[in-house]
């Protein structure tokens, strides 16, 4: 049977780092629009980009060939590049042995991404592309939502 093909899109931001941040994800399946938002008064940028990844993937209810792109080199490449898997093996430690960042999300999200056929596309960010414009829109209004 043949998977359902979903595009997933995401931002997040933060004002400040650590400041108020938000989260924004759209995802297109079949010509309709899911999108999800959200945020938190205390957090990084980073934790934002993943929690709009996990939320993005958290959301799809059987496995998916899914296309995700984001402006986040630390989310596509993390991905992508096998570093996550390779610092959850090492106890999230990085190569250096330093402690990866954000270990309680890259876990969520590598849990998330499992069951789907994922293609990794990064997008540069604030370069027109309209879905990362509207979930930079979307993520930038959930951190506003705390000041």
């Amino acid at each position: 049977m043949t998977k359902t093909k979903v595009e997933i899109y995401t931002d997040g931001a933060c004002k400040g780092n650590p400041g108020p941040g938000g989260w924004g994800a759209i995802l297109v399946c079949r010509g309709k629009e899911k999108v999800l938002s959200g945020g938190e008064k205390n957090t990084t940028n980073n934790r934002m980009e993943l929690l709009g990844a996990i939320s993005a993937f958290e959301a799809l209810n059987r496995p998916c060939d899914v296309s995700f792109c984001s402006d986040s080199k630390y989310v596509i490449d993390g991905l992508s590049k096998g570093w996550a898997e390779s610092w959850k093996k090492k106890n999230w430690k990085k190569g250096d042995g330093k402690p990866a960042l954000n270990p309680d999300l890259w876990d969520r999200l590598l849990a998330a991404t499992a069951p789907h056929d994922v293609t990794y596309i990064w997008i540069k960010g604030h370069a027109g592309h309209a879905y990362n414009e509207r979930c930079d829109a979307l993520a930038v209004a959930e951190a506003e939502k705390f000041l």
